[in-house]
């Protein structure tokens, strides 16, 4: 007889974790809701002005990951001749669920990549707690890497060779992917990376924190995207064992993180939600890159909450946070047309 495996801990809807180390990331929330995290097959014809597909980059960890990204490349007109920046996103989630290919991030990277006139390279990152940090941080090193052996030639990707600008390459990430943006960077400025160029940083909603809560923890709203719970649970999954959110990873403007002094950094646009549960740690990143004179700018989407663009349906219903996601796309766009 096969004894029923038990379950051990879970994130209400997103994640369950059983006695025998299995991990099922099937949603179990509201069902109108589930199209958004399902995944969007890969099309090499442009559909609404955008065409994806999915590479594999190499197999370099010790336990033989395969490293895959998602492409995202916008339709040129006949008159478009320029090479396109290269965005690298690395998704949200915790660190923990979600990945390049599901319906509400292609959404919102189809409409980017149109937006900014960029080609988007995001990578399928290892995740917790299967994987747990610095797996993830590994991930997106090596996909900036990867880029540099393309522009070398010692990869190949039709894509990036024919409409690829490796002199403006822009790191960007949402919600814990924007923790990996600040951990790429840092590991890019002691990195000969030639001939790639990179030329900024983007993290949008950031998952930074501390031991303590903060005063936007306790006082803002929980949204569908993060709620309290979520956050100490993803957490827990996936930072290092034994550590906590005082851990240089979520909170690099600690005492415990290295002094952001010692980083040769690319000029950041810090993207932040007036109503994000996270809103005051990101804040005072901010501060600490500005007291170390690095070259950062700071942009605030008006009572918005955590990844509000990802939320399609409140996408297309409501105006207002249609505004602010347009308002945020053309921020990015101005800052990657300015480096």
């Amino acid at each position: 007889m096969v004894q029923e495996k038990k379950l051990v801990d879970e994130v209400s809807g997103w994640l369950r974790i059983y006695d025998d180390g299995s991990v099922d990331r099937t949603w179990t929330g509201p069902p109108e809701v589930n199209f958004m995290i399902e995944p969007v097959a890969p099309h090499e014809e442009f559909i609404d002005g955008v065409a994806t597909r999915d590479v594999t980059m190499s197999t370099t960890t010790n336990d033989n990951f395969i490293h895959r990204a998602r492409l995202y490349l916008p339709e040129k007109t006949p008159t478009e001749n320029e090479k396109l920046p290269i965005l690298i996103h690395f998704h949200g989630g915790g660190f923990c669920i979600t990945e390049p290919d599901c319906f509400m991030y292609y959404k919102v990277y189809t409409r980017f990549v149109k937006s900014t006139r960029s080609i988007c390279v995001s990578p399928f990152l290892r995740r917790a707690p299967e994987h747990r940090l610095p797996a993830a941080i590994e991930d997106g090193f090596a996909t900036l890497r990867w880029l540099q052996s393309v522009a070398r030639g010692d990869a190949h990707d039709p894509w990036l060779e024919k409409h690829g600008d490796f002199d403006r390459v822009f790191l960007i990430g949402d919600s814990s992917g924007g923790n990996l943006v600040h951990e790429v960077s840092a590991r890019a400025s002691s990195t000969d990376l030639r001939p790639v160029r990179l030329a900024g940083a983007i993290p949008i909603h950031p998952g930074y924190v501390r031991s303590e809560r903060s005063r936007s923890e306790n006082e803002m709203p929980q949204s569908p995207f993060l709620t309290l719970d979520m956050l100490d649970k993803f957490l827990s999954l996936s930072l290092p064992i034994g550590s906590n959110k005082d851990h240089p990873i979520t909170c690099p403007m600690g005492e415990a993180a290295p002094p952001l002094a010692g980083f040769k950094l690319p000029p950041f646009l810090l993207c932040v939600a007036e109503k994000d549960l996270l809103r005051d740690p990101q804040m005072e990143y901010y501060e600490a890159m500005k007291k170390d004179n690095k070259e950062v700018d700071l942009f605030v989407s008006k009572n918005m909450t955590h990844s509000f663009y990802l939320n399609k349906i409140a996408v297309d219903m409501d105006p207002t946070v249609s505004a602010e996601l347009n308002a945020l796309m053309a921020r990015v766009k101005d800052f990657i047309e300015k480096h």
